[in-house]
């Protein structure tokens, strides 16, 4: 019981509203015509708002609104997610993590012939999986994947540009690319289709020069060819010396040096590549061989040149 509370009296029918609380157990209470009375605690008891509206007759429910759209939209977030499904094998997963429904078509280019894989309507926050699998041993046989979708929201909604996205998993990208997969929730390799600005409005001379265009193909990406021998000593990385770089940034700068080197080398179709890391410790040799022993495109590694390196280098034999 608080002060303002409509209370009434349980042996009458004054009602009235607790002013103030009293000595001795009791409340004072204004009933009708302002008049402030002390009464017990015990013999008063709360009126609740539904009760009073009941004794009203009165209707406790408010009538139902329509529902009102979201002011703020997720107009981004359209993925294709490659997800392991055992040592051998990739699922492909269409993902729509947007608040619009994308009817979509996706399917596969090789040799400039296309083959329909699915369709459908892709509901916002959902994602579907294909039937097909595909094996990594085989990744360098891999399709372009074409994917084709229109932006549907019921109502009033921002005009957008029918997508059309091709996507040809390199080696030196998609095993950079690996991170949680909205909606999913699952680890897999992830990229994103909408990545081009698609909410600046469009003209409809515009949309009409867009759908008679030919479709062209991405543009080559120029790979830096990495030499066939890669020094990672600390003073082969930085001339210049060291700095404040800490023993860990150095290790990072290094590591770094050689998943490049190693992705370009991937890239540019080398047949093998070596890597200069010293004795030292063992920490950088053992790290390398570590991620080496992992990596889908390497073959097999060993011990390079022992008479000119000793254990200093290690020669990658790629696939």
């Amino acid at each position: 019981m608080n002060i303002g509370d409509k209370v009434r009296m349980l042996r009458g029918r004054e009602e009235g509203v607790v002013t103030r609380f009293l000595p001795g157990n009791q409340v004072e209470m204004e009933i009708e015509d302002g008049f402030r009375i002390p009464v017990l605690r015990s013999e008063i008891v709360v009126v609740s708002p539904m009760e009073a509206l009941r004794f009203r007759n009165e209707s406790v429910f408010e009538p139902q609104k329509p529902p009102t759209r979201p002011d703020i939209v997720a107009n981004k977030g359209f993925y294709l997610a490659f997800v392991p499904q055992n040592d051998r094998d990739m699922a492909v997963h269409l993902v729509n993590n947007t608040d619009w429904e994308l009817p979509f078509t996706i399917g596969e280019e090789k040799s400039n012939r296309f083959t329909g894989l699915q369709s459908g309507i892709l509901k916002a926050r959902t994602h579907l999986k294909l039937n097909q699998l595909y094996q990594t041993e085989k990744f360098e046989e891999w399709p372009t994947f074409v994917v084709q979708a229109l932006w549907f929201r019921n109502g009033v909604a921002t005009l957008r540009p029918p997508l059309v996205k091709r996507l040809k998993p390199r080696a030196q990208s998609f095993y950079k690319s690996k991170k949680l997969v909205p909606v999913l929730n699952n680890n897999g390799h992830l990229f994103q289709l909408d990545e081009e600005n698609n909410d600046k409005p469009i003209e409809p001379q515009e949309i009409r020069t867009k759908m008679f265009e030919p479709n062209s193909e991405p543009e080559t990406i120029a790979i830096e060819r990495p030499s066939a021998t890669v020094d990672l000593h600390v003073e082969a990385l930085l001339p210049g010396g060291q700095g404040k770089r800490t023993s860990a940034d150095l290790l990072e700068l290094q590591l770094k040096t050689f998943e490049k080197s190693l992705e370009n080398a991937i890239a540019a179709g080398m047949d093998d590549i070596t890597f200069i890391h010293g004795v030292g410790n063992g920490v950088l040799r053992m790290e390398l061989h570590r991620r080496l022993s992992k990596h889908a495109g390497v073959q097999f590694f060993q011990d390079a040149q022992k008479e000119r390196f000793g254990y200093g280098a290690t020669k990658v034999k790629l696939k």
